[in-house]
């Protein structure tokens, strides 16, 4: 990359986390209008019992979990001989077509038809866009590279989710889709004039990026992000009636909740780049251990306002912080498939998006009352501190992160 001018770098880099940006829309907006989106597409069972149907709406969130957990690791294996930027526009175009057909459809299964499209490119866009990050910042910097396309997703958290999130409560759910489809199409846009294009790994074939999964390694690192993280979607998945109806306050503060607990995702995120590349062993024990702690705290101070607000901005920090140390991780242990490796990280952390709120969707169902959905993210957070822990002592040499070993042409 040292024929590419500073100017050219960052908005190249600027343009990949935009794609981030519309990834964060595109899974976290339907936590926000998860009630306005049962109360539309399941009338009859929302006037029957709304925490019912919202439990029932909880599905949107769970099987765009699910064709990221199934698109990640088929894209990665089938796009190894393509060319990354290629790659990242074809991912783009399917976001695109994906939200529309989403936002159109006019029934609870053909929105859950198009959220699953749209989810099949999402795990392969982060793995192929952070490893054209890294690339670009030069070697050793797998965390810093992740960061930056994360960093697009955190950002929209802190503003575009909850603007969408108003948007959507104003006018309408589809209209928030509509608009998330505008941002991935300017998107394309953008990737298409401002990213150089990167080759693919020598001898790049779908049988390298499937021998990944021969390492023990590999299948236990996954293991720890899968259900570790899913202690923060047990608590983001459902922000929005915790905000109403523990804490109290009206439908408009949903938007600044999920504001705070964005800024509190961007802060985590920046300093777990760092952190990672630094030191991958103390940042992944360390985060789930901040992980824990900030979970059962929110579970306690919820019901306050003041708690509630200082509760999502933590949450969202230590998992953020987290993030970055969980994707250089499975790069490392899989250095002969680093697409792969970072597309199974999104596969794992999605099986934690779908485990999350399916388990807290269960908990809430029975009764037990919106916050129960809390507990059992604290109960996650601990087994994959557990995981983590295991999987560090069988793998000792993963205590930082090695650089890139993709090569790049422009």
């Amino acid at each position: 990359m040292e024929n590419l001018t500073a100017g050219r770098r960052w908005a190249a880099l600027l343009a990949l986390a935009l794609g981030g940006f519309g990834l964060g829309l595109t899974e976290f907006v339907a936590m926000g209008l998860l009630p306005n989106m049962a109360q539309d597409l399941l009338p009859e069972a929302y006037a029957r019992s709304a925490p019912d149907a919202v439990a029932t709406a909880g599905w949107m969130i769970t099987i765009y979990a699910l064709g990221v957990v199934v698109g990640a690791p088929t894209i990665a294996a089938v796009s190894a001989r393509l060319p990354r930027r290629r790659l990242v526009l074809v991912l783009l175009s399917t976001f695109v077509i994906g939200t529309v057909a989403s936002a159109l459809a006019p029934t609870f299964g053909l929105v859950l038809a198009g959220r699953f499209v749209a989810a099949l490119a999402h795990g392969a866009y982060f793995g192929a866009a952070g490893l054209l990050a890294a690339t670009m910042l030069g070697p050793g910097s797998q965390g810093k590279g992740f960061a930056i396309v994360l960093g697009g997703l955190t950002a929209a958290n802190v503003f575009g989710v909850p603007l969408i999130t108003a948007l959507g409560q104003a006018a309408g759910w589809r209209i928030a889709y509509l608009a998330v489809a505008g941002v991935f199409a300017c998107t394309l846009l953008f990737v298409l004039f401002t990213v150089p294009e990167v080759a693919a790994a020598p001898g790049g074939s779908p049988r390298s990026e499937l021998a990944a999964f021969k390492s023990p390694h590999v299948w236990l690192a996954a293991a720890v992000a899968a259900i570790g993280f899913g202690g923060f979607f047990a608590v983001n998945s459902y922000i929005a009636p915790v905000t109403t109806h523990v804490t109290g306050l009206p439908e408009s503060y949903v938007p600044w909740v999920l504001a705070v607990m964005g800024i509190g995702m961007t802060a985590g995120n920046a300093l777990g780049g760092f952190a990672a590349d630094h030191n991958l062993r103390r940042s992944v024990l360390l985060g789930f251990v901040a992980m824990i702690g900030t979970i059962a705290l929110f579970g306690l101070v919820a019901s306050n306002p003041i708690g509630l607000f200082a509760g999502v901005f933590l949450v969202g920090a230590a998992a953020l912080f987290i993030g970055p140390a969980l994707q250089a991780r499975l790069i490392a242990v899989a250095p002969g498939a680093q697409l792969m490796g970072a597309a199974v990280n999104q596969s794992a952390s999605n099986v934690a998006n779908s485990a999350g709120a399916a388990l807290g969707g269960v908990v809430i169902a029975a009764g037990w009352g919106y916050l129960s959905s809390v507990w059992i993210g604290v109960a996650l957070a601990v087994a994959g501190l557990a995981l983590a822990v295991v999987s560090l002592r069988l793998d000792p040499a993963t205590s930082s992160t090695e650089p890139s070993r993709e090569p790049a042409t422009v």
